[in-house]
C-alpha cells in the first residue's frame, strides 16, 4: 500500500462534499499536471491511503482520509468542450488525462495546519513543506503518514 496527499480547494470541492455524495466516492477529475497525472496513472493502486488537503483557503491544511477506491481512467472532462478542464490536444483514442475515483474514510479530528507541518522536523523532507512546490498530488512516505496521524 501507499500513500498519498491530494489538494482541492474547498470552495471547489471539501471534505464535506466527498462525504455527501453517494456511496462517498468521487472521480478526482481535473487534474492538468502531469506529474500529478502520472502518480494517479501509474503509481495509485485501490486501497492506498490518502490525505485530503484543502488548498487556498484561510487554514490550508490536511482535513481528512480517504482512499484510491478505483482504478485510473481517462478523465472524460478532457474531452468535453463545455467543461472548464477540456483539452482538445486529449482525445478517447489517446487520452492526455487520467484520474481515480476517491472514497471518503473520516475527516480528521481536526485540520492539521500547513503552518504546523511546516514547524514538524520529522516532516522537513516531505514535499508539501519544500518551498515553491504546488503539486495537487503528492506521495507520502508511511512514516510521514503515521506522524501526521499523531499530530491529530
Amino acid at each position: 500500500m501507499k500513500y498519498w496527499l491530494m489538494k482541492s480547494e474547498p470552495e471547489a470541492f471539501s471534505i464535506d462534499d466527498l462525504q455527501a455524495r453517494p456511496g462517498q466516492t468521487e472521480p478526482w477529475d481535473g487534474v492538468r499536471n502531469y506529474q500529478a497525472r502520472n502518480f494517479m496513472r501509474d503509481d495509485m493502486r485501490i486501497g492506498d491511503q490518502v490525505f485530503f488537503y484543502h488548498s487556498n483557503c484561510e487554514v490550508p491544511g490536511i482535513v481528512g482520509i480517504m482512499e484510491v477506491a478505483g482504478k485510473s481512467y481517462p478523465d472524460p472532462t478532457a474531452f468535453d468542450p463545455q467543461s472548464k478542464y477540456f483539452d482538445p490536444k486529449s482525445s478517447p483514442d489517446q487520452p492526455r488525462w487520467f484520474l481515480v475515483e476517491v472514497k471518503y474514510i473520516r475527516h480528521t479530528r481536526r485540520t492539521i495546519p500547513l503552518a504546523e507541518l511546516k514547524e514538524h522536523d520529522p516532516l522537513e523532507n516531505m514535499p508539501l513543506v519544500r518551498k515553491g512546490n504546488r503539486l495537487s498530488i503528492m506521495p507520502v512516505t508511511k512514516e510521514q503518514w503515521d506522524d501526521i496521524l499523531r499530530l491529530e
